[in-house]
């Protein structure tokens, strides 16, 4: 169920405040996530699939073996392999709010707790002075 305009609005504000509040916590947090990776890691990844595959096909023509091992092509999966990796567990590239809230706060000044803890103290009040009627 996706959530209303109004309770989007409330959970950026938030977002908002702890970002300007605590912005090493959120980096923190950030950077362990594993999601989609920004455009650097991801070119780094495409390229390191495409040498392991061309290493894979290439061990395949040259048919150079140690043993009964192919081992360019053992060499070209394991680099096919590791770009696919790197490509999985890259932390986000942007997880800036929509609302852009790191650069809202050098600008203005960090809100103090009391006024942000009392102003969401006050809407969850209301919320439920409006649905007690």
């Amino acid at each position: 169920m996706p959530l209303s305009e109004h309770e989007q609005r409330m959970l950026d504000e938030i977002e908002s405040a702890l970002y300007a509040e605590d912005p090493k916590f959120v980096s923190s947090v950030s950077k362990q996530r594993v999601g989609r990776p920004d455009g650097r890691r991801r070119w780094q990844a495409a390229l390191l699939l495409l040498i392991g595959l061309g290493l894979l096909v290439g061990g395949i023509m040259v048919d150079v073996r140690i043993g009964e091992f192919p081992i360019i092509s053992l060499v070209g999966f394991f680099v096919m392999f590791a770009g696919g990796l790197l490509l999985i567990f890259t932390p986000h590239g942007g997880s800036v709010p929509s609302g852009g809230a790191r650069g809202t706060g050098a600008g203005q000044g960090a809100p103090s707790r009391d006024s942000f803890s009392s102003r969401m103290e006050d809407r969850f009040n209301k919320r439920f002075d409006q649905d007690g009627r």
